[in-house]
């Protein structure tokens, strides 16, 4: 896993749209806007997939974790998850938040597994009509 920079940006468009439905895929301009803003990170599994997250004071925010198909049930998206919490925890957040879709059962037991709990619900928030749950988790910070 490697920390992503503008110069890996590139690589992250294609496997965003190998995880995620047309409709929910992020293009390049979206993704490097989104690398652009101030506390933003992002990890790389190449080839497999990458998290994006945001601390802003106190508060951390996974934007989007993309693991593609062929990758899944291997491992991958629960070692980026961990990567952004602890690195999250390394520049101060004390709580991660993130939001998954209601019908997407895998991400919803990653993220069970991982220790989030729901703390809200946004209504038809996806392209489908979906609710999207808005789960939190307690960060343990560094040292």
């Amino acid at each position: 896993m490697i920390a992503v920079s503008l110069v890996d940006a590139p690589a992250l468009p294609a496997l965003h749209a190998a995880a995620f439905p047309p409709a929910e895929a992020w293009g390049a301009d979206a993704i490097r806007l989104m690398l652009e803003m101030p506390g933003t990170f992002a990890l790389l599994q190449p080839g497999e997939g990458f998290v994006m997250a945001r601390v802003a004071a106190d508060e951390a925010e996974i934007l989007t974790l993309a693991v593609v198909p062929e990758a899944r049930r291997r491992g991958v998206g629960g070692a980026l998850l961990a990567g952004a919490l602890a690195a999250a925890a390394a520049r101060g957040a004390v709580a991660m938040f993130l939001e998954v879709s209601e019908r997407n059962a895998a991400a919803r037991a990653l993220y069970a597994a991982a220790g989030f709990t729901p703390a809200g619900r946004r209504r038809r928030y996806y392209a489908d009509g979906a609710d999207a749950l808005v789960l939190r988790r307690d960060l343990v910070p560094e040292g």
